[in-house]
């Protein structure tokens, strides 16, 4: 049996992207009616990094769906050290369901993969960070009703999560401009991935070094801390990034209606001002409760439980 995975945000295609949405808006105006739709499966969490809306998201999301997850820290199951990746997934796949795994190398969760012959969801990697990218989909579709002339654009580092942003917007269509320092870009094969995918569906992707002129005539900024889980041994490229603080000066530059995103935790007063993040642009918030809505629309998904 091929099953279904959420590794990379091009295992969906586009009708399987917005078959998720969907769900999860079905799922999130009446949960009580998916309740029991997971009842007697078995969910693992293994997670080598620390995580708060991740965890808690898709532990409390799978239980409240019947399900029962377990959590496996750093502590818990070393992959690699303690025990060789393939024999760890093999033998959990004869225990639970579905992985979700949240690591340091994408190249762990490719290699469990191919031992572990059921669901696989990336709950982020050095590489990309695709279910939180999903539900920031899902967040600016809640808020605008369709991706029709609007445009992202991301201020920060090139990471994970702009890596996602990045690709599902020239999957979705969409217009996406984000500007990184010149020391801190996006991985070259990522933007050529995107830009490929963008001929196919007309989406206008735009790279600059200058925040002002990415957000000129945003819908949504969107925003990531400076200085990631796992590098806080680069904590001095932080010098780099100052001109890229989005404050109220940088909000004024894109429409007056502008949405302001983040996917957290975030350092106020680094990437983001105290103001910004508590003013009537953010929709932080919202992000972040939607993360537990998109993750069980996937989790159904990818479990062939959406009938």
């Amino acid at each position: 049996m091929n099953y279904k995975r959420c590794i990379d945000v091009y295992d969906f295609s586009v009708s399987e992207i917005f078959e998720i949405f969907d769900l999860a808006m079905r799922v999130k105006k009446n949960p009580l009616a998916y309740k029991n739709l997971l009842n007697g499966k078995a969910l693992g969490l293994i997670f080598e990094k620390p995580s708060t809306r991740t965890w808690v998201s898709f532990d409390i999301g799978f239980s409240t769906l019947g399900g029962h997850a377990i959590y496996l820290g750093p502590q818990d199951i070393k992959l690699g050290v303690r025990e060789e990746i393939r024999d760890v997934a093999r033998v959990l796949a004869r225990y639970l369901d579905a992985i979700v795994m949240r690591t340091f190398s994408h190249k762990t969760i490719i290699e469990f993969a191919r031992y572990f012959a059921k669901p696989v969801i990336n709950g982020l990697s050095d590489l990309e960070h695709p279910c939180q990218a999903l539900t920031d989909y899902f967040t600016m579709l809640e808020i605008f009703g369709d991706f029709k002339g609007r445009k992202i654009a991301y201020v920060g580092d090139g990471n994970n999560v702009l890596s996602s942003l990045l690709l599902l917007a020239a999957r979705l269509g969409v217009d996406f401009s984000f500007a990184t320092p010149e020391e801190c870009l996006v991985r070259r094969s990522t933007l050529m991935r995107a830009r490929r995918e963008a001929k196919r569906t007309k989406a206008k992707i735009s790279e600059f070094h200058n925040p002002g002129q990415a957000v000129r005539g945003a819908d949504i900024i969107y925003t990531d801390v400076w200085v990631s889980m796992g590098e806080e041994h680069k904590s001095s490229k932080r010098k780099y990034f100052k001109p890229f603080q989005v404050n109220q000066k940088l909000l004024s530059k894109a429409k007056k209606d502008v949405r302001f995103m983040h996917c957290l935790p975030a350092h106020r007063g680094e990437e983001v001002t105290n103001d910004v993040i508590e003013g009537k642009h953010s929709v932080v918030f919202d992000q972040a409760e939607n993360r537990i809505h998109v993750q069980k629309a996937i989790l159904i998904y990818l479990l062939g439980m959406n009938a």
